[in-house]
């Protein structure tokens, strides 16, 4: 072999030994991440802060309320739509809501519950002997089998008359 030929290799060789998990954690595998995972809630825009005429006027602050400056999603998509964002202010129908999708009990430990039935379900489905050795991610082949096809879905609503009006074609024709 040439002497280029073995450096392209040796290169190559230490390339491959490279860890990409420093760079960029692996989101999917957040437990081997060696970090807790992103905070969705840590970041928030905000309005920008206004000093008012009259410091007086300002309501007190009290524990668990909004201020001024915290952002109003749901306000402003109703603003945005071209609605009265004052609609927000009543009573609403929430507490009905949850006491109907609450009538048959809740479980308060549901979060451990689901936690550990997936660990125990990935254990049993977590690859083949060289997926582990060489850490693929098996995460979309585990669950395979229990996502919707949501084509085949769509036709066998159409089959049974239900009109869907809304969906767009599938990409795939």
């Amino acid at each position: 072999m040439s002497t280029r030929t073995l450096l392209l290799l040796a290169a190559l060789t230490l390339a491959a030994c490279g860890n990409s998990t420093e760079r960029m954690p692996n989101l999917l595998n957040i437990s081997q991440s060696g970090s807790a995972g992103p905070d969705e809630f840590g970041v928030l825009p905000t309005e920008p802060l206004v000093i008012p005429e009259d410091l007086a006027a300002l309501p007190r602050p009290t524990r668990g309320q909004t201020n001024r400056t915290d952002p109003t999603p749901r306000a402003e998509a109703i603003v945005a739509l071209g609605g009265n964002p004052a609609v927000l202010s009543r009573a609403s129908n929430d507490g009905a809501l949850v006491r109907y999708t609450g009538r048959f009990g809740v479980s308060p430990d549901i979060r451990t519950t689901l936690a550990a039935s997936d660990l125990r379900y990935r254990q049993q489905n977590d690859g083949r002997l060289l997926e582990r050795m060489f850490n693929v991610n098996v995460y979309f082949q585990a669950y395979e089998s229990l996502s919707l096809d949501q084509y085949a879905e769509l036709e066998r609503l159409r089959r049974a008359g239900i009109r869907t009006p809304s969906v767009p074609p599938n990409p795939a024709q």
